[in-house]
């Protein structure tokens, strides 16, 4: 099994002319409890299910279990989903350490407005160069985590 480890950033500037790729994302939860989530997604023409369990201390690191599934039985199980849908844009920057990739994520619909740079690592305490674009970390606060985001959009926050 796997554990993913990424840290979550705000972001000050555009940095989308940077990417290198940007793929159209949907997704919904068949289950948003912390203890364990369950995401459905529509990833360009491809269809994923995902199992994460609960974050570590720091929210940097926690399971996750991702099957790539047809993408007619993604879209079927979004039908499914609890209520509420993540529309977004990720676009994928390359980190001037030449290690590194930024997933840069551009949301729609209710969390318009947001926009988070998440980039994986391989242990909590790898040192990554971070480009001027980047703001504040918000890796630890689970407002940004997408399962929150379906319960309590964006647009809610002002």
């Amino acid at each position: 099994m796997a554990q993913e480890i990424e840290k979550k950033f705000l972001i000050r500037e555009d940095c989308r002319q940077e990417a290198f790729d940007a793929i159209r994302i949907t997704q919904g939860y068949l289950s948003s409890a912390p203890e364990r989530t369950v995401r459905v997604r529509v990833k360009g023409g491809r269809g994923f299910i995902t199992v994460k369990g609960k974050g570590s201390a720091s929210g940097a690191s926690r399971f996750e279990w991702e099957k790539e599934i047809p993408v007619d039985d993604a879209r079927a199980l979004l039908e499914l989903a609890e209520p509420g849908v993540i529309d977004k844009t990720r676009y994928l920057v390359r980190n001037t350490d030449g290690v590194h990739v930024w997933e840069v994520d551009e949301f729609y619909g209710d969390n318009a407005g947001l926009t988070i740079a998440e980039i994986e690592l391989s242990d909590e305490n790898e040192p990554f160069d971070k480009p001027d674009w980047l703001g504040d970390e918000v890796t630890s606060d689970p407002r940004y985590y997408n399962a929150m985001l379906v319960k309590n959009p964006y647009k809610n926050w002002k």
